[in-house]
């Protein structure tokens, strides 16, 4: 399903109009004027997956930033947008079928925010295991006597520990603890959580948080939530794992001008591919 058909970004002559338009001369910073002009990136033409590649400071975080910004897309965390972000927005045109209102920009801010969040609640559920442990217990050997119905919660709770384990008692009393994950699980329990039927989704370098047999199962669930949930997705990443989508369309901005490529040409996976090949003989 292709629900963002193309984005066009200011031409060259477009940010040349803009920097004759200021009083002054010198800048700190326009950002993010300079950034995808330097590599003539002015419009991308998307498929049910696409794929902005590059090295860091190519503009792929810029670009998708850019497009979420502009679609108003959901996002987690607020973008930091600078001075002449707005006025950069209002140069960009795009065409579409029509944008879900769930659709979502899932950035790694946002997944190392829920991951430290979990490991918060984590610790938090920790501590009540404890103390619930103590409880269960001092109970084992407290007799309680009933002195009105206003007792009989604590009357019941006292009756409990004594006739299980403390650990059933525990079970009883608290709520699942989800700590059992890495990380990594997290991470990937965040996408999928995100991720719904018939929406676009932006991805900003999802691999940051996974492990390569992570990298992998959400390869898979990208393309099948693309195959088969009417999803489409536009992915900032440099990881070969997410770069081997069968059928992704790949946008190389190490190039200038930008170009399509196929995953196997890109530096990146050649610098893997020839430094496996260089020690194929130690996986023998």
């Amino acid at each position: 399903m292709i629900y963002l058909n193309t984005f066009s970004f200011p031409t060259l002559e477009d940010e040349n109009d803009f920097r004759f338009s200021q009083n002054r001369t010198c800048y700190t910073s326009i950002y993010p004027y300079g950034i995808l002009s330097k590599n003539t990136i002015e419009k991308l033409v998307f498929e049910p997956i696409t794929i902005l590649y590059g090295g860091n400071g190519c503009g792929k975080s810029t670009a998708l930033n850019v497009i979420a910004e502009k679609l108003k897309l959901e996002r987690d965390n607020l973008y930091n947008k600078s001075n002449f972000f707005n006025d950069y927005k209002k140069r960009c045109r795009y065409e579409t079928n029509g944008i879900p209102t769930h659709s979502r920009i899932i950035t790694s801010d946002d997944v190392f925010d829920f991951t430290m969040n979990l490991r918060y609640l984590n610790e938090g559920l920790d501590r009540q295991r404890e103390n619930l442990l103590d409880e269960a217990y001092r109970r084992k050997t407290y007799q309680f006597k009933m002195k009105s119905l206003d007792d009989y919660d604590e009357f019941k709770r006292n009756m409990i520990a004594q006739q299980k384990s403390q650990s059933e008692f525990v079970r009883q009393y608290m709520l699942p603890n989800v700590k059992e994950q890495s990380n990594g699980e997290s991470g990937f329990m965040y996408f999928t959580s995100k991720i719904q039927n018939d929406a676009l989704y932006l991805l900003d370098e999802p691999e940051n948080s996974l492990s390569p047999e992570k990298q992998k199962e959400l390869l898979q669930f990208i393309y099948d939530s693309a195959r088969f949930y009417n999803c489409q997705f536009i992915i900032a990443t440099h990881s070969p794992f997410l770069l081997s989508i069968k059928d992704a369309k790949i946008y190389d901005f190490d190039e200038t001008p930008v170009k399509v490529k196929p995953w196997t040409e890109l530096k990146n996976v050649r610098e893997y591919y020839n430094f496996f090949k260089l020690h194929e003989k130690d996986f023998i």
